[in-house]
């Protein structure tokens, strides 16, 4: 493939990705990426296994992927001709890394669309009268419902995907704030809760110390955790339809790691001064017990709407990046023309409605298997998997990139820090992330699966690809 390194910003062809997200979308889409359901509802999960230690755990994993969006940055700005990180892998390593980060990312999101459309499901029970659940026919037409709505959304314009993300960040945004403040004012006054506790910061280290669960519970902790960033790269995926990019993304992956220490350190440590990590429930949102603590009836269902409107943001911004991934594909010769042709709106609708086919396997899978723990598990495990080999792909690009492109280094106003000796920090962090996903039995099992993906891959990539290639040079020799 070959990538022109030069080009204005006012040179878009029709048949391009149009650059219609300014920076208010570009901020909003980093944040909401950063802020998931992993975070809401697994954190309680979490704290249980790990304990106070879960505040170190979010500062590791937030500082690795501050470099990696750094690394990121560095290259997507490095060359605006490159749409994602497709392109990236394909200029930089070779048609196959292309072929392999494209079509895996596709995969991962359409697996976190699945695991989403449970997690709907389980939100929405909430709402029924107490041991009642949905049948099976009205769980795969809720399913089939949401996942309607987000094509819908995707199908108008990218500035209206931007404009709904932006409102669904928000949300989380106040309701963490919100959570913020509230636990603060508890601290400050020494409130007593129900359970008898008084709120202090002291309940943070007062009940067993920082490591009550010692190496064990602190390692156990990464494996929920690193589910929680899935969806941090998406800036990623923007590259192509970002205004300014070289002033808005930048200022989007700088901010980063102020909002790991707000949205995870600083609410999570509110959380376990309020109600001492001993007794917080594996099975409930430390948000929703928060607020319930604090004597305010309406919490429960404001909780639930948020965690809500996180999931249908979660698979908004799936959409989306599957779609592009596929756009960015076709025009390597690596997916169908029709994924890289635009609508009116400019839009890749073909991409769109080819993703969200698969995803409705969802809804599908609502009908014949009315309880999908074990299946939600085994998906989002999944995808912890291959997105943590996309993560790995990319820091691979970028040490490509300073031994391929040096003057383009010399040039670049958005160095990572680092540089080189980071990347393979990053690498072994990641390696590191994937060896202590195989301690737990649920992952392991996504771990064995995994190859049959790898496999997949190889074989359509020398039976459809590499003959499709050569077939195309032929035709341009003649």
């Amino acid at each position: 493939m070959t990538v022109t390194h030069q080009q204005s910003e006012g040179e878009q062809s029709p048949h391009d990705l149009q650059r219609k997200l300014s920076n208010r979308h570009l901020q909003l889409i980093a944040i909401g990426g950063a802020i998931g359901t992993g975070l809401f509802m697994g954190s309680g999960k979490t704290i249980s296994l790990a304990g106070p230690s879960i505040l170190f755990i979010y500062m590791i994993i937030g500082g690795m992927f501050f470099f990696l969006m750094r690394a990121l940055g560095e290259l997507l700005l490095a060359n605006l001709h490159y749409k994602s990180f497709v392109d990236m892998a394909h200029d930089l390593i070779g048609p196959w890394a292309g072929y392999y980060l494209g079509w895996t990312y596709w995969l991962g999101w359409v697996l976190v669309g699945i695991a989403d459309l449970a997690a709907v499901i389980n939100y929405l029970t909430f709402w029924l009268p107490e041991g009642t659940m949905f049948t099976p026919i009205g769980q795969a037409a809720i399913s089939a419902g949401c996942v309607l709505f987000v094509l819908f959304l995707n199908l108008l314009t990218v500035r209206l995907f931007g404009e709904v993300e932006f409102w669904f960040a928000l949300i989380k945004i106040l309701a963490i704030l919100g959570l913020i403040g509230v636990g603060g004012y508890m601290i400050f006054s020494h409130f007593q809760a129900p359970h008898g506790t008084v709120a202090s910061l002291s309940n943070v280290w007062s009940h067993g110390g920082m490591f009550p669960k010692g190496l064990d519970g602190f390692l156990a902790g990464f494996q929920i955790a690193v589910f929680a960033f899935v969806g941090v790269e998406l800036i990623g995926t923007t590259a192509a339809e970002t205004k300014d990019p070289h002033k808005n993304l930048p200022k989007a992956i700088n901010a980063i790691p102020i909002r790991i220490i707000l949205f995870y350190v600083l609410a999570l440590l509110v959380v376990m001064s309020v109600t001492p990590w001993n007794i917080i429930r594996a099975d409930k949102s430390p948000f929703v017990e928060l607020f319930m603590n604090a004597g305010i009836v309406t919490s429960a269902i404001i909780m639930n709407l948020v965690v809500l409107s996180s999931v249908m943001s979660s698979m908004n911004s799936g959409v989306f990046s599957t779609s592009r991934m596929l756009f960015g594909l076709s025009k390597d010769g690596q997916a169908p023309n029709a994924f890289g042709r635009l609508s009116k709106s400019a839009v890749p609708a073909n991409g769109l409605i080819f993703s969200c086919v698969f995803i409705m396997g969802g809804a599908v899978l609502q009908y014949f298997v009315p309880n999908t723990l074990e299946a939600f598990t085994l998906a989002s495990s999944l995808c912890v998997i291959l997105f943590i080999s996309v993560w790995s792909l990319i820091m691979v690009c970028y040490i490509r990139y300073r031994k391929l492109r040096p003057e383009l280094h010399a040039q670049s106003k958005f160095k990572m820090p680092g540089g080189v000796f980071m990347s393979y920090v990053v690498i072994a962090f990641l390696l590191f992330a994937l060896v202590i996903l195989a301690l737990e039995p649920d992952t392991l099992k996504a771990l064995y699966v995994s190859p049959l993906w790898v496999i997949l891959l190889a074989v359509t990539y020398q039976l459809l690809y590499k003959p499709r290639m050569k077939k195309l040079g032929r035709e341009l020799v003649q």
